[in-house]
C-alpha cells in the first residue's frame, strides 16, 4: 500500500501532514487509555512486539507493485486481535518509519500518506469490533465470518485511502482510474488470506492458554469484555 513517489506532488502533500497528525493524535488517545488500563510495561512491551512484526511484514513478506501502489500482507486485524488497538497503531506507525529511515528513504516524503492509510482503517476496525463481537466472546473464540468482516474492513479502508491519494494527486483521468482499479482488485485478494491467518493465530493462542493474563497480549484475547 506504499504511495509511490511523485503520485502526490510537493504542492499538495501538505494534506498528508494534516491527516497524519490527526491519526497520530487519535493513537495517543488510545495509548493513554491503554496506559491507564494496563500500565506502562504492557503498552511498551506490546508496542515493541508489534513494531518488530510490522517491520518484518514490510521487509520479509512478499509485496508486489500493482497499479498506483504495492500489495502487502500487513495483517492489521491480526495485530489488533492479538495486541489491541493502541499497540497495533504504534507498531504500524513505528514499523513503517523504521523501514523508511533505514531501508527505503525514498518513501519518507510519503510517510504522512502511508501512515494515514495504515492507521485510519485500523480505527474503523476498532469501532466495528464491539458491534461485531459479543461482549462475552473472547477473541480466541472468533468465527470465520467475524474474522472476514474485520479483515475486509481493514483492507477496504486501505484501498479507499490509496484511491483517495491517487485521485487527489493525479486527478480523475481514465488512466488513473484504471490504475487504481487494478490495485484495488489485486489488494482485495488479501482478504482471502488474512482471515485464515487470523484464525490460525487465534487457534495457536487458544492452545497456549498459559499466556492468559500476560501483559504481552490484549486482555480481550482470552477474556470476555
Amino acid at each position: 500500500m506504499h504511495i509511490e513517489p511523485g503520485l502526490v506532488d510537493s504542492g499538495k502533500i501538505w494534506l498528508s501532514y494534516a491527516t497524519a497528525a490527526g491519526a497520530g493524535g487519535y493513537t495517543l488517545k488510545l495509548a493513554y487509555e491503554t496506559l491507564r488500563d494496563r500500565g506502562a510495561l504492557s503498552l511498551l512491551s506490546r508496542s515493541v512486539v508489534t513494531t518488530a512484526l510490522v517491520f518484518s511484514f514490510f521487509e520479509v513478506l512478499p509485496h508486489y507493485p500493482v497499479g498506483v501502489s504495492e500489495v502487502h500482507l500487513i495483517l492489521g486485524s491480526t495485530l489488533f486481535l492479538m495486541f489491541g488497538a493502541a499497540p497495533a497503531a504504534i507498531g504500524l506507525a513505528l514499523g513503517l518509519l523504521i523501514q523508511g529511515l533505514f531501508f527505503a528513504p525514498f518513501d519518507l516524503p510519503q510517510y504522512g500518506m502511508n501512515v494515514t492509510t495504515l492507521l485510519v482503517p485500523l480505527f474503523a476496525l476498532t469501532a466495528l469490533a464491539p458491534r461485531l463481537i459479543a461482549l462475552n466472546t473472547p477473541y480466541v473464540e472468533l468465527k470465520y465470518r467475524q474474522a472476514l468482516a474485520l479483515s475486509t474492513t481493514y483492507q477496504a479502508g486501505i484501498v479507499a485511502w490509496v484511491a483517495f491519494w491517487a485521485f487527489y494527486g493525479q486527478g480523475f483521468t481514465v488512466e488513473n482510474a484504471a490504475s487504481i482499479s487494478s490495485f484495488g482488485v489485486a489488494y482485495m485478494l488479501v482478504i482471502i488470506v488474512e482471515p485464515l491467518v487470523d484464525l490460525a493465530v487465534l487457534a495457536a493462542a487458544k492452545a497456549l492458554h498459559k499466556w492468559k493474563g500476560s501483559a504481552l497480549f490484549e486482555r480481550r484475547l482470552y477474556e470476555a469484555a
